[in-house]
């Protein structure tokens, strides 16, 4: 029997909790579901006010997994839709903004990444991020040495950044910035992934070029395009163990030696939880954001 729970007044059909996801670890749909319940308090803050762009994957990260944008079919009339624009038209995405959404949504088996920008205000960002991506041999450990060259880079223009796992290899860099086109974004955080590549020729560069990448952390500007998204803060990842998209302190990206250090899954997060708190508030707090400089 399908069970069906109650959420802050709203029920909901759970489906297959037994089901292994994560073979290599044994982890369960109704882990996953647990996990998304335990860290919504941090988790809804990120994903509030922003179009989610789903990544599923029913039948694990070895299964299929697919993209979509669009409200899916059978979407309960509870759940916030938004109105989003595109190249093509207007369509419509939903948009988590409680715990029955972010349960009915996890029970999609999804990850979960959002753009840049809040549902009022499309195309205006109010972060800027860098996602920075290891060409093998190189590892997080690169990603941590190029993270804190764009670091003190950053906040010699007054800005300050935040970052986090990318639950896969690498490492995501956030700055909370008071409203800005998303074009002038992305052409200051294209500046500085050149300005990186030039600096540390030996450790980044700035173009996608598969060649150019072995042994490099290639600086990716481009998701901060409007039409662009990243991981979501707290997403698990389609990957064999549940990893997660997980904050980390500047400390810890100091120190990383090892890239299994940073490798954090589900079962770390609730300590980390306890000890740190959310280490992205910063990233919700108006008084906190920074403009880019003129010119």
């Amino acid at each position: 029997m399908t069970p069906i729970t109650e959420v802050e007044g709203r029920r909901l059909t759970l489906s297959n909790l037994d089901k292994v996801l994560y073979p290599a670890s044994g982890f369960t749909k109704g882990e996953v579901l647990h996990y998304y319940a335990s860290t919504a308090e941090a988790l809804l803050p990120h994903l509030a006010h922003r179009p989610v762009s789903f990544l599923r994957y029913p039948d694990g990260p070895d299964g299929q997994r697919f993209f979509t944008k669009n409200v899916p079919p059978g979407t309960p009339d509870w759940v916030h839709t938004a109105d989003v624009p595109r190249s093509a038209g207007v369509s419509r995405q939903v948009v988590v903004q409680d715990l029955p959404s972010l349960m009915w949504a996890a029970n999609l088996v999804t990850e979960f990444h959002t753009p840049q920008w809040r549902d009022e205000a499309p195309g205006r960002a109010d972060r800027l991020v860098f996602d920075l991506d290891p060409g093998e041999p190189a590892t997080v450990v690169e990603c941590c040495r190029a993270a804190t060259w764009l670091r003190e880079r950053l906040a010699a223009d007054g800005l300050t950044s935040y970052a986090k796992t990318s639950g896969s290899k690498g490492l995501h860099l956030l700055v909370p910035l008071e409203p800005t086109p998303s074009e002038r974004v992305t052409s200051y955080a294209k500046d500085l992934a050149v300005e990186a590549e030039r600096e540390l020729p030996d450790l980044v560069v700035h173009r996608m070029t598969r060649s150019l990448r072995p042994g490099k952390v290639f600086v990716d500007f481009s998701q901060n395009a409007a039409a662009k998204t990243t991981a979501t803060p707290y997403t698990l990842r389609a990957r064999p163990e549940p990893t997660v998209s997980a904050p980390v302190t500047w400390t810890e990206v100091e120190e990383c030696d090892d890239a299994a250090r940073l490798a954090l899954t589900a079962r770390d997060i609730a300590p980390r939880l306890a000890r740190h708190g959310d280490l992205l508030v910063p990233l919700l707090d108006p008084a906190r954001a920074g403009s880019l400089p003129a010119g």
